[in-house]
């Protein structure tokens, strides 16, 4: 095995030779053999453990046996301690999620402050399989058929080729000890039920299943790039991205995607990174009245006229309680930066006057100044008209989207009179006449 691992890393993975490596230790068999086998061949390592606090005195047990095996290699050792069940219940998450996202970060943390290059995780070819069938009970799309990626980032899975019969061989035969989680042999998680009851089935009937399951996934990963080539081909014709506001939307142009030969396959390919579940009502969106909208955990996509509109979702107060979300600005302020960054200066004349930039008779102001969202009924009187206009219909008349309204902010004098719908237009009344103190106001880029 130590062979086949020394030619596996030279021929797939040599950019780890000669690299600063973080191991991730549990003190499991797998973890556990990754390490003498490198240490075996001389690489640059040091071993990371996380101590969970799931199995009372045997985590404690794990932690002590790691750092037995630095201290018998001579390798640097790092160890933590976590609160797992009640971050779990704080994050309402399962343990395993909790455990995993405090497991990783921590070992980000690891690679800024010593400097290492890459964390290496001791997955094998078993992990990948029993990955696979876990997401085809579930159900997934090809990303959950792919497998576990050897090289994510700076994370890398050098055992991805080798099964866990040939880890236990090698144990084995190397007397190398190892700690035993006793849950592992319960069948309660999903996994162990697979791992326990359905792989050795499937190995009765393909003995040499492992190899076929490779091959299988390299099939997935080329029909899936194949996939993302066509996506990103289709998306020039789809897609339109507006970064230039602080709405940072991305556009689906409705009739481009009627046009393609399956408008909902299409559909999860363009969304499922953003964690939309429901495609179903992502579709019906296509032939849904302006105005409805479908949710994810982290993104809203609206129906507006000849477009479904993706943004972030916006966590803060709505636009129905624009109260809620209101802030002041004091006299004399020269600056703020939430939620918008503007910049209040005294000035003795207009310059070049543009959607970023107003200059305000000074005597007109009453102070502190309201900025906040737009609700129903406001009304402003448009510079260069006359007469005033709802903020509805002026809204209507720019054809501005759901989105773009719900993300309108406006400058208010403290009598609730609008000043400026900001990155838009100017109310004529207290626009600067020629003998007018002057204050500038300007929206800066973050």
């Amino acid at each position: 095995m130590l062979q086949k691992l020394s030619n596996h890393i030279a021929q797939n993975l040599p950019f780890l030779k000669d690299k600063k490596l973080l191991i991730a230790i549990s003190g499991g068999i797998d973890s556990v053999v990754l390490t003498h086998n490198l240490a075996a061949l001389n690489f640059n390592i040091s071993l990371a453990h996380c101590n969970f606090n799931l199995r009372n005195t045997e985590s404690d047990l794990d932690e002590k046996f790691v750092k037995e095996l630095a201290k018998n290699l001579d390798i640097d050792y790092f160890t933590t301690s976590f609160e797992t069940k009640k971050v779990a219940k704080e994050n309402k998450e399962s343990t395993q999620i909790a455990a995993r996202n405090l497991r990783y970060t921590w070992f980000q943390e690891l690679i800024t402050t010593h400097n290492f290059d890459f964390v290496l995780t001791a997955h094998h070819a078993d992990d990948n399989l029993e990955t696979f069938l876990i997401n085809l009970t579930r159900g997934s799309g090809l990303d959950g058929f792919t497998g576990i990626p050897e090289i994510n980032g700076n994370i890398v899975r050098p055992f991805l080729k080798f099964s866990r019969e040939e880890i236990l061989d090698f144990a084995n035969k190397n007397t190398i000890s190892w700690r035993e989680d006793k849950s592992n042999a319960s069948t309660k998680y999903v996994r162990n039920k697979i791992r326990h009851n359905v792989l050795p089935v499937l190995k009765e009937i393909n003995p040499s299943l492992l190899d076929t399951f490779s091959k299988t996934i390299e099939n997935l990963q080329e029909s899936k790039q194949i996939i993302e080539d066509r996506i990103a081909e289709v998306s020039k014709k789809v897609v339109e991205n507006n970064c230039s506001t602080a709405l940072e939307e991305t556009k689906f142009n409705i009739q481009e995607i009627q046009l393609l030969s399956n408008p909902k396959a299409y559909l999860y390919q363009l969304l499922v990174k953003y964690h939309f579940t429901e495609f179903n009502d992502v579709y019906n969106l296509l032939s849904a009245q302006s105005g409805k909208q479908v949710f994810s955990k982290t993104h809203v996509l609206l129906k507006d006229r000849e477009y479904l509109i993706l943004s972030k979702k916006d966590f803060s107060p709505s636009v129905s309680n624009p109260l809620a979300s209101a802030f002041e600005i004091a006299e004399n302020t020269v600056e703020i930066t939430n939620p918008i960054h503007l910049t209040l200066e005294d000035v003795n004349e207009k310059s070049i006057q543009n959607k970023n930039t107003i200059y305000v008779a000074k005597a007109l102001l009453e102070f502190p100044l309201i900025l906040r969202k737009w609700q129903n009924g406001d009304y402003f009187y448009p510079s260069g008209m006359k007469g005033k206009k709802k903020l509805s219909k002026y809204f209507k008349d720019e054809k501005l989207s759901l989105l773009e309204k719900n993300n309108t902010w406006l400058l208010c004098n403290n009598t609730g009179d609008v000043i400026w719908i900001l990155n838009k237009r100017q109310d004529n009344r207290f626009e600067v006449d020629t003998n007018a103190e002057i204050i500038k106001i300007s929206i800066k880029d973050n």
